[in-house]
Order: structure tokens, then sequence, then C-alpha cells
């Protein structure tokens, strides 16, 4: 029998109290005793923890905030792959998708749930035991970031499950998201601090969840709803048969689920659920975009299967986006960390879904032509996914009079470099590399990657803070740092001062081909530096090569040749270059790379086009390794168009071709099987 004066039973008991209480308030907003309570109950826990150390366990509710900031976030395996949704935008797109479930299983209807689409990030939860081991987010589906002790942070996440009839292994599917009262609680704080806003729920849960400090995180007001499972091991009784009964079913281990989560007969009550959802979609505490549907019957789930990216027995179902009028009062060319070149309306401010809206992205050039877009105009506003502002509809009949023409400038508005737009790009870009302050930071981070300087110790925060305290404005200051400069930096000792000097010491002694690659010249990544080597076996020869000449050497067209050739006409990327020889950089004369052996994709040509979600020089690298050619522009010898969002012409030239159209997830599988 439990004697209730051993500290081991007390202890317990008020950790079962406080994970209840805490569910209770968090999860279902029901408190049943008074926030002084709970501090009560919470300090006598601390209590009892500090006079028995040797009884704290990992999923105390003391616990939630401890460990060490990290480095940088690890990579985590899904063992069951967390697959995104398939969308539907018009009562036909929804009707097609019961249309085709109804004939596969051969049924004339099928029950479904619905539940409101969160607009936050999806996550993965494991449990061991009952325990929380492992947090992850989504990535690209199989392979995400370990955020778990972030995770642990969140009062709506249990610690420990409730009961004892849980699984051993236990894999929770869901939501993390911030709800709209606590969103503005917290841009009030950050404002009265001094601080800039925050854009939205979703870019405050996002940053939140990928803080690297976990105290940051648990500062921050984010919640959590499951919506489904992952791999289950060893249930210790059946789990339900359907989606509806295994949702309810977690409510008895302490994870929270949507209280608009309803069963639907069939696609007319999937109608009235998506209307009913929508008309309370402003009085919602929470941010969505959507309703997601999914095939109720898990037998007939098994049955429905999967696509290469998404399951075939769920949908979700998008709000069309809300749409206001304003006036665009200027258009800014912004400068991005790549050169990039963006056009952006500063519009008249609007509200936009709650949202005040002084600002739209124009893309680039290309579509600013192409809609005629021009200062003055009356436009219609919508928020595409309920986050990013964007033009719709110009309305030319309330054009002023003698408006212009809105034109690309021919010098970066930040360093008065020359801007260049390739025949056949949709992005001009800002020649200026080494010297544009809009790219600093990206500039130093390539430079001193592994395959370029290889500068051990100079991660992203590190060079935040150096430009920031304007200790360095180009690569080669970083080699006139000073031990008494360092130390003063955040999280900078001594030692990791000294070791970061010596770091950029044993970096002068390099290759050509680190060197080339380090200066960051568009389309120039590690294969093509090799190759420019092999041709050219000094710096000066390359410095001043013809276009004609470096389109002699294997992977340079004539956009790649272009590219060099400008970078080595501006003064400024020459200075540069001195200055980096002046600090001690050298290599060996003799140290001309071997060529990369070609791998399965030998011969095939790639374009790359649109917006993608890593640098393009890692992924023409990615190719070139495995024996592919990356090309600037779409010909007949094409064989494969790798096109990312907001593509151009080029896109439309490839359709017309017949060429293979890839997205990002179909081309890693190809370079995964090429590895093979």
């Amino acid at each position: 029998m439990c004697d209730p004066k051993d500290p081991d039973y007390q202890i317990e008991e008020l950790r079962v109290q406080i994970e209840y209480h805490n569910y209770n308030y968090h999860a279902l907003d029901s408190p049943e005793i008074t926030d002084a309570e709970f501090d009560r109950l919470f300090a006598e826990l601390q209590r009892l923890e500090a006079l028995h150390p040797h009884l704290i366990v990992s999923g105390s509710p003391t616990q939630r905030v401890g460990s060490a900031p990290l480095k940088k976030f690890q990579e985590v395996t899904h063992t069951v792959p967390m697959l995104s949704l398939e969308n539907a935008f018009t009562d036909a797109d929804l009707a097609k998708f019961d249309h085709d479930i109804c004939t596969e299983l051969k049924l004339s209807k099928v029950a479904y749930t619905g539940e409101p689409k969160l607009d936050g990030l999806a996550v993965s939860i494991r449990y061991e035991n009952g325990d929380l081991v492992q947090a992850s987010t989504r990535g690209d589906g199989t392979t995400g970031e370990d955020i778990t002790q972030n995770v642990r942070t969140i009062r709506t996440v249990p610690l420990r499950l409730f009961g004892n009839d849980w699984p051993a292994v236990l894999e929770v599917r869901g939501e993390i998201f911030m709800r709209k009262k606590a969103f503005n609680t917290l841009n009030t704080l950050i404002i009265a601090q001094g601080g800039k806003p925050l854009a939205n729920p979703r870019n405050a849960a996002a940053g939140s969840l990928r803080q690297l400090d976990p105290t940051v995180t648990a500062q921050r007001p984010l919640s959590f709803i499951c919506y489904g499972l992952g791999i289950v091991e060893e249930p210790q009784e059946p789990l339900p048969t359907n989606h509806q009964e295994l949702i309810y079913y977690l409510i008895n281990w302490g994870l929270p689920i949507s209280s608009e989560l309803s069963y639907l007969k069939d696609l007319e009550a999937c109608r009235a659920y998506y209307q009913d959802i929508g008309m309370l979609r402003d009085s919602l505490d929470y941010p969505i975009d959507g309703v997601v549907f999914k095939v109720n019957s898990f037998a007939h789930q098994a049955k429905l299967g999967f696509r290469s990216h998404n399951p075939r027995w769920a949908i979700a179902y998008k709000f069309p986006p809300e749409e206001q009028l304003t006036r665009i009062e200027a258009i800014e060319f912004q400068v991005g960390r790549t050169g990039a070149i963006t056009p952006v309306a500063k519009l008249r401010p609007i509200q936009v879904g709650g949202v005040t809206v002084s600002n739209a992205t124009l893309h680039n050039i290309d579509e600013v032509t192409r809609k005629d877009i021009r200062v003055g105009d009356l436009v219609s506003i919508y928020r595409a996914g309920d986050v990013i502002p964007k033009i719709g509809q110009v309305h030319l009949e309330h054009r002023p009079k003698f408006s212009e023409v809105t034109k690309l400038p021919d010098l970066c508005p930040i360093c008065g470099s020359k801007i260049l737009k390739p025949e056949g790009e949709a992005v001009a870009r800002c020649t200026g590399g080494l010297y544009c302050p809009a790219q600093r930071k990206e500039t130093i981070r390539h430079f001193a990657s592994r395959p370029a300087m290889d500068i051990e110790g100079l991660g992203d925060k590190l060079i935040e803070q150096l430009v920031a305290k304007k200790l360095v404005t180009a690569p080669s200051e970083l080699y006139s740092l000073e031990l008494s400069q360092l130390v003063n930096l955040e999280r900078m000792g001594a030692k990791s001062a000294a070791n970061l000097l010596t770091a950029l010491e044993r970096s002068k002694t390099t290759t050509l081909a680190r060197f080339i690659y380090a200066l960051g010249i568009r389309d120039v990544g590690e294969t093509t530096a090799q190759a420019l080597t092999q041709q050219f076996h000094d710096l000066n020869s390359l410095m001043h090569a013809s276009n004609e000449a470096l389109q002699n050497v294997e992977g340079v067209g004539l956009v790649v040749a272009e590219h060099i050739v400008t970078f080595f006409q501006q003064l400024h990327n020459r200075e540069e270059i001195t200055r980096l020889l002046q600090a001690g950089l050298q290599w060996s004369s003799t140290n001309v790379p071997k060529k990369i052996p070609n791998m399965h994709l030998e011969g095939k040509i790639f374009v790359l086009t649109g917006t993608l979600s890593r640098p393009r020089s890692q992924i023409k690298a990615a190719l070139e390794a495995r024996g592919a050619k990356v090309s600037g522009s779409v010909s007949a010898k094409t064989d494969y168009l790798v096109a990312g969002a907001d593509s151009g012409s080029k896109l439309t030239k490839a359709k017309a071709l017949g060429t293979k159209i890839l997205d990002e997830s179909a081309l890693d599988l190809l370079l995964k099987e090429a590895q093979n």
C-alpha cells in the first residue's frame, strides 16, 4: 500500500494533477481550478523535486524547458512518411474526388470525416512506453528536423500519455499553430519592447518552433491538435477501425483533438460541412485555410492506398482567397540575399482576412509587364493560402491619367552594380556579388561553407553578428578579425574565438577550384569551378577569358559564360579578389582537379526555372555530380525542366516542346535513383 507521506508517491500524485489541470486549461479551455491554485501545485512539485533530485524524470511538468540551445537541428527519418494532401479548389474537384473513391470501392456512397485545415506546421511526435521521446517536422515527407526540445515546451503536448493502456510505440501526427488571440497578445508585447511585429500566426508558429534555443519557444503561445497516427507498435488492445473513433479515442491519452471534427455520411454532408466551417471561419480562434476530408473506414483507406506524394483517401478543400481593393502607391525593387531583384508594390494599407496588408509581391518584372502593373493602379489584393499578399486583377478602368510603364532599373538600388536578366530567365539579379550589402550575409556564408573555404566554426548566427556589428562587410575582412573583437560577441568565448582564428588561417591554403566556387559567381557550382580550372590553370587567365573561350569549358553555356564575364568585369569584385590574395590566400598551380566521374544521368540536359526551395547552385552541383548537364535555356535537346513556383516563359516553352517537367520532389527521387 502506498504511503501518502512517501516523496515518490507525493511527487507522482502532483505530476498527475498538474498534467490533468494543464490539459483541461490548454487543450479543453475548461479549467477546474484557479491559476493561483495551479501555481501552488507546480511550486510544491518544484520544491519536492529539489529536495529529491534523484526522483526527477524527463516527463515531469517541471522539465518542459531545460535543454541547452542547439547549434543546428538534426535530421529525423520518418518510419511512416508524412505525405501531403491533394487539394480541391472547387465543388467540382470535391465531387470528382468522391466519384473516384466510390468507383474504386464499388459503392454508391462513402462516409467521411471532416475537420478544419489548420494553418500551422505538421509535426510527428513519438511516444515510447507513454513518454515523449522525439518530435520532428514534416520536412520533405521522408526526412524532417528534430524539434523535440521545442515541442516539449508546448503546454497542449503531454510529456507523458494519460492512463497506462497505450501502445509501446505511438507516433502522433498533428499540427502546431498559434491561436489568433495569443498571436495578437504576442505582437502587442513585441511592439511594446520595440521589436518588429510578426506577420501572421502561421509565420509566428513556424519561427517559434524552429528556434535553436528552447527557452525562446517556451515564451511563445503555441498549441497542438492531433489529427492522426504514424507508426503504432504493440498496442495493448485493438484500436478503433475508423478515423472518427480513433481520434476520439486519443483523448483518453491526453492528446488534444479538433472540437470541430465531424462524421459525414456522404458527399452532400461534406458540402454542407464545408459551408458551415466557412461561415464559422472568422469566429474561430485559430487560423484555417480550408477543410480536410478523409474516408472514415480504415479498411476503405487501405484498399484505396496511396499515390507517390499523397493518400488517395483524403483531400484538402481550400477556401477561396479573400480579396480587397486598394491603390498601389509605389513600386520598389528589393534585393534578396542571392541578388534576386524582386518588385514589391507598396499599397495603401487595407485589411484582408483580418490582417493589415501594405505590401504585395510582384514576383518578377515579367509578371509586372504581363499584367501591366503601374503606380497608382487600383488592384484586387488577395492572400494566397492566407499568408502571402498578392495582386490579382488590375482595374484598368480606374487607372490614373499619365501613369508610366514600370521598368526594371539598370542598376542595383542598393550598390549601384549592373542588373542582369538573362534571356529566358524570369528573375533579374544584381551582379554586385561580393560587394552588394544586400547580399553580404549570404556571400559570407557561401564563402565560408565547406565546399568553398571550409571555415570551421563560422556559422549563420556568428555571421549575422559580424555583419550587424559591421566587423565584416566583405569576405576579405574575415582575415583581419582580431581576438579582442571576437570574444565580445554573443556565445563566443576566448577558446571559440581562438579556434575560429585558427580555422581562418588554415583556410588560406586552398585550391583554385574552391576559391572560384567561394566567389559565388552565379551558376558556378563545384563541378563548373573544377571544369574551369582544367581549362584555365591560373586565376588571371580565367578573369580575362572571353565569352567564347568560356563556352569551350564543359558545362558552361552562353548564360553561364555571361555570368562569369560580368562578374570579373565589376571593378569592386576584382578589388575584393585582390584583397583576398593580399590576405594570404594561396593554392598550388599544379593542383588541378581531376574530372568527377559521370554517373547514371550522364548526358541528360536539365534546365532550372522558378523559385526553388534551395540554392540553384546546390541543385546544379548535385545534377552535374551524376553526369547531367545544366543549361540556362530550354531547347528541343532539353531532357528535363525543374520547375519551381512562379515559373515563367521556360515552363511555357517546355510544355510546348513536350519536355518532361519535374517538381522538386520528383527531382529528389530522380537524384536518389541516380545515386544508387
